[in-house]
C-alpha cells in the first residue's frame, strides 16, 4: 500500500510540490494515516454509513471508556490534517520534476472536493465523541473489561454458544451482518444475536429502550377508506416497459366505467360502513424478471392470459376500494418496499411490516422467503397468495405433506388455508378471490338476442397445437351443422395447422372478440385450457359453452397438468366451476368421444335460445363486495406480527344438537358468524365439500374449531376418542366406533376424504350469487 511506508509519503509530498493544482490531496496522507490510528489504538467500535449522506457515520459503543481516548485522538489529527493542508496551499510551486514523477501524481491523485469532505468527517468525528460520553455516562458498565461480551451460558438460550460460533467463522458470508452492526468481535456478534435476531440473552449493559416495539395494533393508526372512481393513478402505478403491463393497462382502461358502477352501488349497499385502509403490497411474482417472466413475451403470440386477466382486477378493486397501495414488478422494488437489509436475505427485519398485507404468488412468495429471511415466519399472517388451482390443507403442512406423500413443488407454506387465493371457488378450504367480466346493460342483451347467427361456432382454442391429437372427428360433425370460427394465432410465413373450413380470424385484440362472442351461437372447449376466463366471457355475451366430460376425471394421480400441484382435486370437464355453478342452459357438458351424444348435443344448442348471462361473483360489485369483506373480517393483525385468522383458535360449541342444526350460537369474534353454521355429517368417502354441496350449503373451514370436540359427537357411539393430526379428522368409523379429533388445526379440510371414515362437517349457508360470503357476512 503506498501510503503505508515513508517513501510514499514523501512522494506524495512531492507530488503535491510539484502540482499546484492537486497539493489539496494531501488528504491522502490524513486517510491513511486516519485508518492507521483507528487500527493502531485498537479503539474497539464499528461504524456505518447510513441514508443521506456517505459521510454520515453511526457508531456502537463495544469496548468500554477507551473509546473516549480513540475519538479524541482521531479529532485532533483531523485537526492536524486541515491545518497542514491550509499551509501547504499556500506555498510556491517552483520546482520541476522528472516526468514518471509528474505521471504518478496525476494517475495516483485525482481532483475533487475533498477539503469540505474532510471537514464533515471531523464534525461527525466530534458528534461521535459526544455521544461516546452520552452513552458511557448511563451505561452499567464501569470498565472496559471483556466479560461484558463473554458468550453466555443461559439454558434458556441454548443455542447462542453454536450461533455464535457460527458468526465468527461466517459473518462475512452476507452483507447484512455488517449492515446490522457486526464487525467480527464477540461483543458485536452477541448483540446481534440478542436485539435482530433472538437466540441469545439480552446484554444487561445495552440500552434496550430503542428495541421496544409499539403494542398497539395497526388497525388503532388507519384512517377510512373511500370508494375511488378515478383510476389514473393506479395506472402510473402498474407502469410500462413489458407488454404483460400494457395488456392489463388496457383491460383496467376498458372496465373503468363498470367499477366506477359498482364502487357507487357497493357504497349505497354499505351504507357509510367503516372501513379500514389498509397499507398494501402488491408484489406480482411471475410477471418478474428473476422468475423468468415467461409470459409477458406470449401476450402477442396467444399465450395464457387468465393470470393478467386477475391480477388487473385485483389491483383495480383494491384500488377502487380506497386502499393504500404499493405495486412490486421486480425484487429490487419488493426489497425496497419491505425495508430488507442488502444482502442475500441471511438477516431478519427488525420493527413491523410496512405493511398491512401483501397480496403475492407462489413465485414472490419464494422471492420472499429468499430476501427476508427469518422474518418470513413472523409476518406470514399478512400474505395472501393468489393461488390459480387451489392448495389443500393436507399439501401446506409441510411437515405432514413430507410424511405422508403429499409433498410437491408448491405448498408446504404453512400458511393458513384461505390465505390461498383461487381464480374460481375449486374448494372452500381456500379462499375464493375470482376476476370480473364485462357485464353488459338491458340495450346491450336485447341487440345480442336480436343479432345472434345461429349456425356461428367460435372455438376456445388460440394455440395451433390445442387443435391437434384426435380433434378431427367432433369437429366435422360440428362443421356439418355450423360455421367455425378460430382465433388462432399465427406468423404470416407459417399459417397455423387447422382444418380448411375453419375461418381463422388471427389473434384478436379484446374487443374485437368481444363483438365475435355476440355473433356467434356456441362456444366450444377443447378439453383445454382448464378453468380460464373465457367460457364466462362467452356466456356472458350469449353464447351456450359446450365443454367435454373427463371420464376418468382429470388429477395429479393421471395428467400431466395437474401433476405436482398442490392438489387431490378431482377434474370431471374442462370448466368444472361454469358446469357445476351454472350449468344448462348455458352450458353443456358431453363426451366428446360418443359421436351420437356430440350430433344430439349441437342440435339441441341450435334450438335453445339463451339471454346473456353473468354470475353476480364475477360481476364487478361482487368482486368488490368479496374483497371488501375479506379485508376487513378475515384477519386481525398486532403490531409485533402475530395473528387471529377468523376469530379465536378454539371455542366450545354450545347449545347444539350433535349431527343436526346449530341453534343459539353466538361467537362475536367469529367470521363467518356462527348463526350460517350447520353441521352436518358425509358419508363415507364423501368429502365435506360435497357433503355441504349436497344439502345446498357450502364448507366453511372457519367453523371447524366449533365442531372439533366431544360435544358434536353426542350422538355418535363412540368407544374409543382420540386426538391426531390427520387432514381427515374430526371423523369417525361406524363398523370400529372410533371417533378422531383433530389435533393440528393447519389441517382442517375441506377437500379431506377416507372410505373407512365419516367426516363431521360445518357447512353454512350463502349469499345468491356469492358463494364465498355468508348470509350475514357482510
Amino acid at each position: 500500500m503506498i501510503a503505508g511506508s515513508t517513501d510514499a509519503k514523501i512522494m506524495v509530498r512531492r507530488c503535491l510540490v510539484t502540482f499546484k493544482p492537486f497539493r489539496i490531496f494531501v488528504v491522502g496522507i490524513g486517510f491513511f494515516s486516519l485508518c492507521f490510528l483507528m487500527t493502531s489504538l485498537g479503539g474497539q467500535f464499528s461504524a456505518k454509513r447510513l441514508g443521506d449522506s456517505p459521510f454520515t457515520i453511526r457508531t456502537e459503543v463495544l469496548g468500554g471508556v477507551e473509546s473516549r481516548g480513540v475519538l479524541r485522538k482521531i479529532s485532533d489529527m483531523l485537526e492536524v490534517i486541515l491545518k497542514r493542508m491550509d499551509s501547504l496551499s499556500k506555498l510556491d510551486n517552483t520546482s520541476t520534476t522528472d516526468a514518471r514523477l509528474q505521471v504518478f501524481c496525476v494517475y495516483r491523485f485525482q481532483p475533487a472536493s475533498l477539503v469540505e469532505r474532510i471537514q464533515a468527517i471531523a464534525q461527525n468525528v466530534s458528534n461521535m465523541a459526544i455521544r461516546v460520553e452520552q452513552i458511557l455516562q448511563n451505561s452499567m458498565v464501569q470498565d472496559g473489561s471483556s466479560s461484558q461480551c463473554e458468550v453466555p451460558r443461559d439454558p434458556r438460550f441454548p443455542e447462542c454458544p453454536g450461533k455464535v460460533d457460527w458468526m465468527r467463522a461466517r459473518w462475512t458470508s452476507d452483507p447484512c451482518y455488517a449492515f446490522y452492526g457486526v464487525d467480527g468481535s464477540d461483543c458485536s456478534f452477541l448483540i446481534y444475536l440478542s436485539e435482530v435476531e433472538w437466540f441469545c440473552p439480552p446484554l444487561a449493559w445495552r440500552n434496550h429502550t430503542q428495541n421496544v416495539s409499539p403494542v398497539l395494533p395497526f388497525i388503532f393508526s388507519h384512517s377510512q377508506a373511500a370508494f375511488r372512481t378515478d383510476l389514473s393513478v393506479l395506472l402510473d402505478q402498474v407502469g410500462t416497459g413489458k407488454e404483460s403491463l400494457s395488456f392489463m393497462k388496457r383491460r383496467i382502461r376498458r372496465l373503468a366505467q363498470q367499477w366506477a358502477t359498482a364502487a357507487n352501488r357497493l357504497d349505497a349497499k354499505l351504507e357509510q360502513q367503516w372501513r379500514d385502509q389498509k397499507k398494501i403490497l402488491v408484489h406480482v411474482g411471475f410477471l418478474t424478471e428473476e422468475s423468468g417472466d415467461v409470459f409477458s413475451p406470449k401476450v402477442l403470440k396467444g399465450g395464457p392470459l387468465g393470470e393478467m386477466v386477475q391480477w388487473a382486477d385485483i389491483l383495480t378493486a383494491l384500488h377502487v376500494l380506497g386502499h393504500n397501495l404499493k405495486i412490486s414488478m421486480s425484487v429490487k422494488e419488493l426489497q425496497g418496499f419491505l425495508g430488507v437489509p442488502p444482502g442475500r436475505g441471511s438477516c431478519p427485519l427488525t420493527g413491523p411490516l410496512p405493511f398491512d398485507l401483501i397480496y403475492t404468488d407462489y413465485h414472490g412468495l419464494q422471492q420472499m422467503k429468499q430476501h427476508m429471511g427469518l422474518s418470513l415466519k413472523k409476518h406470514k399472517c399478512h400474505i395472501r397468495v393468489i393461488d390459480t388451482f387451489g392448495t389443500e390443507p393436507a399439501y401446506n403442512h409441510e411437515e405432514y405433506a413430507t410424511l405422508h406423500g403429499y409433498r410437491t413443488n408448491w405448498g408446504y407454506w404453512n400458511l393458513n388455508a384461505r390465505q390461498y387465493m383461487t381464480m374460481f371457488p375449486h374448494t372452500p378450504d381456500n379462499s375464493f378471490m375470482g376476476f370480473v367480466s364485462e357485464e353488459l346493460n338491458e340495450t346491450e342483451k336485447r341487440s345480442i338476442q336480436q343479432n345472434k347467427v345461429n349456425n356461428m361456432a367460435v372455438v376456445y382454442g388460440k394455440e395451433a397445437s390445442m387443435w391437434k391429437q384426435g380433434k378431427e372427428s367432433f369437429l366435422q360433425i360440428l362443421h356439418k351443422y355450423m360455421e367455425v370460427h378460430g382465433t388462432v394465432y399465427y406468423e404470416t410465413q407459417r399459417p397455423p395447422e387447422v382444418p380448411a373450413f375453419v375461418k381463422n380470424h388471427g389473434l384478436l385484440p379484446q374487443h374485437e372478440l368481444q363483438q365475435l362472442l355476440r355473433k356467434a351461437k356456441l362456444f366450444i372447449g377443447f378439453g383445454f385450457p382448464y378453468e380460464g376466463p373465457a367460457p364466462l366471457e362467452a356466456i356472458a355475451n350469449g353464447c351456450i359453452f359446450l365443454q367435454p366430460k373427463f371420464n376418468p376425471p382429470h388429477s395429479s394421480l393421471n395428467h400431466e397438468f395437474f401433476r405436482g400441484k398442490p392438489t387431490s382435486r378431482e377434474v370431471f370437464s374442462q370448466h368444472p366451476y361454469a358446469e357445476q355453478y351454472i350449468g344448462r342452459p348455458h352450458v353443456m357438458t358431453v363426451d366428446y368421444n360418443n359421436s351420437v351424444e356430440f350430433d344430439s348435443a349441437i342440435k339441441e344448442i341450435m334450438r335453445t335460445k339463451v339471454e346473456p348471462y353473468l354470475p353476480y361473483e364475477y360481476t364487478c360489485e361482487g368482486m368488490l363486495e368479496r374483497v371488501h369483506a375479506y379485508i376487513q373480517h378475515q384477519v386481525s393483525v398486532g403490531s409485533a406480527g402475530g395473528s387471529r385468522m377468523m376469530g379465536p383458535l378454539f371455542v366450545p360449541l354450545p347449545n347444539t344438537t350433535a349431527l343436526g342444526w346449530a341453534s343459539n350460537v353466538t361467537a362475536p369474534s367469529a367470521w363467518p358468524p356462527l348463526s350460517s353454521l350447520r353441521l352436518l355429517v358425509s358419508q363415507e368417502g364423501q368429502s365435506c365439500v360435497d357433503a355441504c354441496q349436497s344439502a345446498g350449503f357450502i364448507c366453511e373451514p372457519a367453523h371447524f374449531r366449533f365442531i372439533n370436540n366431544k360435544e358434536a359427537l353426542l350422538d355418535v357411539q363412540c368407544e374409543v376418542v382420540d386426538s391426531e393430526i390427520n387432514h381427515i379428522l374430526p371423523a369417525f368409523s361406524v363398523v370400529r366406533q372410533e371417533c378422531g379429533l383433530q389435533r393440528e388445526p393447519l389441517l382442517f379440510s375441506c377437500a379431506g376424504h377416507s372410505p373407512k371414515y365419516r367426516r363431521l362437517c360445518p357447512c353454512r349457508d350463502f349469499r345468491h350469487g356469492q358463494v364465498a360470503l355468508c348470509r350475514d357476512c357482510l
